[in-house]
């Protein structure tokens, strides 16, 4: 069974390189955002998308194990979406990514966002080919998320601590959570933000931003290196 999943793994590593070197040739960045059921990614997404469709050109892949609700949304915001149903399965990997990106027009895009399949296990272990990984936890979810599930928040490059309205008259603690982030993932970067009241969203956007003409400005100078 080990050597199975190993096997697997590998397989998706190399087809995951493959569409990033693919993606860099083309100049179109992607984004990785995984989070459990609720935390906010659709919302997030939504309103990434009002701020900054004039700026650039976004595709939105979205994953669910059976539904198709979350990429309407994203239709109705004038974004071209691809919807992937894995009909059980509770990620999203390299072949489905591939997949999908054969149903977009690339040479038209900017930027393409992965909506994965609300987990924080799963999503975790299989590279999808994305330039970064950011991982969404809401306050109602707590702040020991990074002990219970502590790969999720090793691998990516970005935590958004979203819902962050609820803080007053919870027992979430901002700190607590910083320093068990920071001792799993020295690098990781922590927004937090209201998608509700509007509270720290422009740091998100600022940050998505700069990655995105940071990434298009390596582009203009040849092949983009791994930052």
């Amino acid at each position: 069974m080990i050597e199975v999943r190993e096997e697997i793994l590998a397989e998706n590593q190399q087809e995951a390189g493959d569409i990033r070197a693919e993606l860099r040739r083309r100049g179109v960045y992607m984004l990785n955002l995984m989070s459990s059921p609720g935390s906010g990614k659709t919302s997030l997404i939504l309103r990434t998308l009002r701020e900054l469709k004039n700026t650039f050109r976004f595709a939105v892949i979205e994953g669910d194990i059976d539904a198709v609700v979350d990429a309407e949304k994203v239709v109705g915001e004038g974004i071209p979406a691809v919807q992937i149903r894995t009909g059980g399965a509770c990620h999203l990997d390299a072949p489905m990514i591939a997949a999908a990106l054969k149903e977009l027009d690339l040479a038209a895009l900017d930027c393409i966002i992965i909506e994965n399949v609300g987990n924080l296990v799963c999503p975790a272990e299989f590279d999808t080919g994305a330039e970064r990984k950011a991982v969404i936890l809401s306050v109602p979810e707590g702040d020991d998320k990074p002990l219970k599930y502590p790969l999720i928040f090793s691998v990516c490059d970005l935590l958004v601590v979203n819902k962050i309205d609820y803080l007053e008259g919870s027992d979430f603690n901002p700190e607590a959570l910083k320093e068990r982030v920071l001792r799993l993932n020295p690098g990781m970067r922590i927004l937090a933000l209201s998608c509700r009241t509007g509270e720290g969203v422009s740091d998100w956007i600022r940050w998505l931003t700069d990655e995105i003409s940071a990434f298009r400005k390596g582009m203009a100078g040849g092949p983009v290196k791994d930052r």
